[in-house]
């Protein structure tokens, strides 16, 4: 379990696959979290640290984008609008910021 996982994180299973590898949040986690009124995607990120991990989000705030989608019935162009992405969209090797 990682550092940031609270004692009730439990690995995904069939019926509750894992939405963000890297923080191991489950989709009935995120489900639980809109019905408690998380119900925009910066409030998710926050409350669940999903997009937080290594891979920044790239994987998981589609996924997580698409669940808030079907729970509130918005559609996804509108809940995909209410999130900021920042660069670097893909990590870069610290030598080129150096300028060697």
């Amino acid at each position: 379990m990682n550092r940031h996982a609270s004692s009730v994180t439990r690995h995904g299973t069939w019926d509750d696959p894992i939405v963000c590898r890297c923080e191991e949040v489950t989709v009935s986690q995120v489900v639980r979290a809109i019905r408690e009124g998380y119900d925009t995607l910066e409030e998710l990120k926050r409350h669940l640290r999903v997009g937080m991990g290594p891979c920044q989000g790239r994987t998981c705030l589609p996924l997580l984008a698409r669940i808030l989608s079907r729970e509130t019935g918005r559609p996804l162009g509108e809940v995909m609008e209410e999130v900021s992405i920042r660069p670097p969209l893909v990590p870069v090797p610290f030598e080129l910021w150096r300028g060697r």
